[in-house]
């Protein structure tokens, strides 16, 4: 697999909106989709040594090897929609401290704001073949 995988709480109406927010701008398809909460997503997560519970509280892309989290996550994978989309990424010259503590402070209410799901997300048919199985 050699694009860049992002995953994300299935259960979560604000993550699961993110990755709607990515897969309608994500016009190259430059991008993978996993629920951390899958299977597939499970073993990712196993296999590079990722604690489901900081998998429940972040978005986590793998790209090339490397493991983003939180705020870099996010930022890394809008360098890969298209402009203006892309240069979100220069938003690195704020300290981490800073970019992960407003990310963590909202993933602690993202439930009681925007509510969670019974059931994981599901994609529209459109977007499946983009999903891991």
């Amino acid at each position: 697999m050699t694009e860049p995988v992002l995953l994300f709480d299935g259960f979560c109406h604000l993550c699961s909106g993110v990755v709607r927010f990515f897969l309608e701008r994500d016009t190259l398809a430059k991008l993978l989709y996993c629920p951390a909460q899958s299977p597939r997503g499970e073993a990712l997560l196993a296999q590079h040594s990722i604690a489901t519970s900081r998998a429940d509280a972040t978005v986590i892309l793998m790209d090339n090897g490397k493991i983003y989290f939180e705020s870099d996550a996010i930022l890394r994978a809008l360098s890969y929609l298209p402009w203006p989309w892309s240069w979100a990424w220069a938003g690195r010259v704020l300290p981490r401290a800073l970019r992960d503590s407003v990310y963590r402070w909202v993933a602690r209410h993202r439930y009681r704001w925007f509510g969670r799901r019974d059931s994981c997300f599901l994609p529209r048919p459109e977007w499946q073949g983009r999903f891991l199985q």
